[in-house]
């Protein structure tokens, strides 16, 4: 194997490649990256056995003898890293190495056979040979699930509907199926939704539908949500989405990710819409933001409560803590209900105003103020629910 590119061109593919990798594998393969070298150019796949990232470059590069090998990701993309700006490099597998050749400088890697590499049949939840492993070496990223459904989102409304409800995906949550995100595809519409149990997040990608489809519903794991947003990050293409029973597949440009879905059952989004508020408060969502940033400021660390006093036409936010200091904000508000005061974890307060950007936000509650809905006036393709806190 023996090609030769520029350090610009090989730079990002390397980065996002290599961001699926763990340092610390048990299989010493999976702590390298598949490097392939043939007549449609080169190409770089890494893997944790549940999300791949494969970058494609046919522009570029030249490829002056074709062959396959693995490369230790993490120190491939630190050593391109390293490289001065426009640099030209060469790679070449000689022996067991793998040769990086940049003006004077010389690195010699040592690699594992690409034999050894998995195939991500595995991956996608399909059959596999005798040993798992592809007679190339390299997988069958070709290979689609016979269920698929695939549609193409515009980048921008893909990229909002992640921003607008990631923050809400549980970490280790031993209810698993709340570790993620889920996809929910109707014949009009996409949907995504996240929760940790305390709050929910959603946001609905209309006329983003596939014709046909009377409802699809995959959940995919908080880990593959934050590589698809660094895949996506540099492009406004389009994406390209398939949806399986067992994988999801993400298309932009030269990459593509593959991921295992998460096997759970994601709780009815709609039944815990409150359909029944009585009273509601709307305001300024800077004023709110920069107000409950300023009230956290003196709060319990622990429970990071605040407690918001409504009363006609303002809301008077108060924190305090263990040392008995304590912070007041008050903000103008249009408020419908009788005086009352609920407590909230400001974080989850101000994750939601931090990833809306509409002017004015609304909070609406039914009687017992069980729980809060905010919107967005003027922007409803997004929602959010918030557990008060118990006193």
């Amino acid at each position: 194997m023996k090609f030769r590119t520029s350090r610009d061109t090989l730079l990002r593919p390397l980065r996002v490649v290599t961001g699926v990798v763990e340092r610390r594998q048990t299989l010493p393969v999976l702590s390298n990256v598949l490097v392939t070298a043939d007549e449609n150019g080169v190409s770089v796949r890494g893997t944790d056995l549940q999300v791949e990232v494969v970058a494609r470059l046919q522009e570029g590069v030249d490829v002056e003898d074709p062959g396959v090998t693995t490369i230790p990701a993490h120190k491939l993309a630190d050593i391109w890293q390293s490289l001065p700006d426009v640099a030209e490099v060469n790679v070449s597998l000689e022996g067991d190495r793998a040769v990086v050749r940049s003006g004077r400088s010389r690195f010699a890697l040592a690699t594992i056979p690409a034999s050894d590499f998995p195939s991500d049949k595995p991956l996608l939840g399909e059959g596999d040979g005798e040993d798992g492993e592809s007679e190339s070496g390299e997988g069958q990223s070709g290979e689609e699930e016979d269920d698929a459904v695939r549609l193409v989102l515009p980048h921008a409304g893909f990229r909002r509907m992640l921003d607008r409800t990631k923050f809400a995906m549980a970490h280790q949550d031993v209810r698993y199926f709340l570790n993620g995100m889920l996809f929910e595809l109707s014949s009009s519409s996409l949907r995504a939704a996240a929760s940790d149990g305390h709050r929910m997040a959603m946001c609905t990608l209309e006329e983003a539908g596939s014709e046909g489809v009377n409802r699809l519903r995959i959940i995919v794991p908080r880990k593959s949500i934050l590589d698809i947003e660094r895949v996506i990050a540099d492009s406004d293409a389009d994406v390209s989405l398939e949806l399986g029973s067992k994988s999801l597949r993400v298309t932009q440009g030269e990459y593509t990710l593959t991921t295992k879905l998460v096997d759970g059952q994601f709780p009815e989004v709609d039944r815990l819409i409150p359909r029944n508020t009585t009273h509601s408060v709307t305001g300024d969502r800077e004023s709110m933001r920069q107000a409950l940033h300023r009230a956290a400021i003196l709060s319990n660390e622990k429970s990071q409560d605040v407690r918001l006093h409504l009363d006609g036409d303002q809301m008077t936010v108060r924190a305090t803590n263990p040392e008995q200091e304590e912070s007041e904000e008050v903000v103008a508000v249009d408020y419908d209900g009788s005086t009352t005061e609920i407590s909230f974890n400001v974080r989850y307060i101000q994750d939601v105003l931090n990833a809306l950007d509409t002017e004015s936000v609304k909070f609406s509650m039914p009687p017992d103020n069980n729980i809060a809905l905010i919107e967005a006036p003027g922007d409803e393709d997004s929602l959010y629910l918030l557990m008060p806190l118990r006193r």
